[in-house]
């Protein structure tokens, strides 16, 4: 039994949740069990909650810039935690990593571009692609053996045939779970170096990584790769902080930091949350022993869920996760409709998941799951999915 208690279950109704108090505006119901949004059910620590809670009773809450203790705070767990250096003027603070996404492509693209991603891929993506009048280039990840590969003469093909001018990669990989080595980066990094593209890397789920991976970073790779490169982390994911908005942008070369920031400028966008900036700093100061925690917990919520499905679930395959709490189940073997896998999830099991559809067509048969949370909520979402399946 560690330090922290991840079993204990908040009830998080009634608090303008989107997770758990949207179901009617979203669904039309209020008896789905959710497990759908990339947001955490576990309460933050003591240690933690207490330089929030010292900074709300100070009392004034006026416009707020970062300053060397934030800066030193950040510097200090992207060192600690994943050997990357960075310099301080790399950073630009937004509310968002979506929102630092929408802004470089406003920043570096223009309407019309293309823009290359790859499915099935965090949905955002192609929303912001579409939203800003740019056209969405996929470049199809490859489901073999169970396993996601990147199909690179593919992706080096689409790019010369549409005239891509960014990049947006997800990685750790949401939502299948891939933490890329350093050779797949190298060479989706070479293939953009050679044909002008601009690299958005959204790290966000970078704290992520089971036991056996390592998250290689852009920032990793040799400087002639940072010279069009965009890195979009933020502690929203690792310690469920995403309702306080803040995100940080790394961009190293200065050129495209200045066209970064003239947008964000134009957006009308200048000081960040105060509570936000209080929070990322706490957590990266004092957040290390929770994490460690958690990321043990999650493996174990991992683990229920592989011997659960092998045992009494068998034609439900699990794309084993590298990295990320959301897991992405395919369950091709189950049906061949989309509609009938809609009526098991919701109307039999009443889960409220993430359909795979959503990511992209090809994975229609597909559902992702969001582990982080209480193991007793993983317990009941898969007797519930065994019970309508078992009933199909």
């Amino acid at each position: 039994m560690g330090k922290y208690n991840f079993d204990a279950v908040i009830d998080r109704k009634n608090t303008s949740c989107l997770k758990w108090d949207f179901g009617p505006e979203r669904k039309n119901r209020d008896d789905l069990l959710p497990l759908w949004v990339a947001d955490m059910d576990f309460k933050l620590p003591e240690e933690i909650l207490s330089d929030i809670e010292k900074r709300v009773r100070h009392g004034v809450f006026g416009y707020t810039d970062p300053k060397e203790d934030y800066k030193n705070a950040f510097k200090g767990w992207l060192k600690r935690r994943h050997n990357i250096e960075i310099e301080d003027d790399w950073n630009t603070v937004v509310p968002g990593v979506v929102y630092g996404i929408a802004t470089a492509i406003r920043a570096l693209t223009e309407i019309g571009d293309h823009i290359l991603i790859q499915q099935p891929v965090y949905y955002p993506f192609s929303e912001m692609i579409k939203a800003n009048k740019r056209v969405v280039v996929n470049n199809q990840l490859v489901y073999r053996d169970g396993k996601y590969f990147i199909d690179f003469e593919d992706f080096e093909k689409k790019i010369i045939d549409n005239n891509v001018k960014m990049f947006l990669l997800c990685s750790p990989h949401n939502p299948v779970g891939r933490v890329w080595t350093k050779e797949e980066l190298r060479k989706i990094a070479d293939i953009c170096l050679k044909h002008d593209v601009y690299i958005f890397s959204d790290e966000i789920h970078f704290d992520f990584i089971y036991k056996g991976h390592e998250h290689i970073s852009f920032a990793h790779l040799e400087d002639k790769y940072k010279k069009k490169l965009i890195i979009g982390t933020s502690a929203s994911k690792t310690f469920n902080i995403a309702g306080l908005q803040v995100a940080n942008i790394l961009i190293p070369e200065k050129e495209v930091r200045e066209k970064f920031r003239r947008e964000n400028d134009a957006a009308g966008y200048s000081q960040c949350n105060v509570l936000g900036m209080v929070a990322t700093k706490a957590v990266y100061e004092k957040g290390d022993e929770w994490l460690d925690e958690l990321l043990d917990y999650l493996e174990g919520n991992l683990k229920f869920i592989r011997d659960f499905l092998k045992e009494k679930l068998p034609q439900v395959k699990l794309v084993e996760p590298e990295g990320t709490y959301l897991v992405w189940l395919d369950f091709s073997e189950v049906t061949g409709d989309i509609q009938v896998l809609k009526d098991i999830v919701e109307e039999k099991a009443r889960l409220w998941l993430d359909p795979g559809i959503i990511f992209g067509e090809e994975t229609a048969l597909f559902e992702r799951i969001n582990i982080a949370c209480p193991r007793a909520t993983i317990e009941t979402a898969m007797n519930r999915l065994y019970d309508a399946i078992s009933a199909k």
